[in-house]
């Protein structure tokens, strides 16, 4: 059985992320059971009642079009592949030609990327009848 080094540099930050771990399971698991055993069991019956003298509630189908979602991954995929060009801008210089050839083929990739969202339509606001 081999030993143990507990003088490793980086043994306190092992242990500190098995605390972590452990601490970030027990109090899900603690806020879990909490808010099940507090929660109240049948809601719907305050939901739908009517306060004071307002309108009776009638219930409408929550429907968000599944193209919103996709407009906003492609958003996010987008956004945060501009990101990824602000350190290459600040280190142009250093990187040279190679970088550059680099930064290109990453920019044509992102192009290919739009152009198919764009064909396939996904760049396209469909209203929901």
């Amino acid at each position: 059985m081999e030993h143990v080094d507990v003088a490793h540099p980086y043994f306190g930050v092992f242990i500190l992320f098995v605390l972590t771990f452990g601490a970030f399971y027990g109090t899900t698991l603690l806020a879990r059971w909490a808010s099940r055993a507090m929660a109240a069991k049948d809601t719907e019956k305050i939901k739908l009642s009517i306060y004071e003298c307002g309108p009776e509630v009638t219930k409408q189908p929550n429907r968000i079009s599944p193209q919103f979602y996709l407009f906003a991954l492609l958003f996010l995929l987008f956004d945060v592949e501009i990101v990824f060009m602000f350190p290459w801008a600040i280190d142009f210089k250093l990187l040279g030609w190679f970088g550059f050839a680099e930064m290109m083929l990453f920019i044509l990739l992102l192009a290919i990327g739009f152009v198919y969202a764009w064909k396939k339509g996904a760049l396209e606001w469909h209203n929901i009848k």
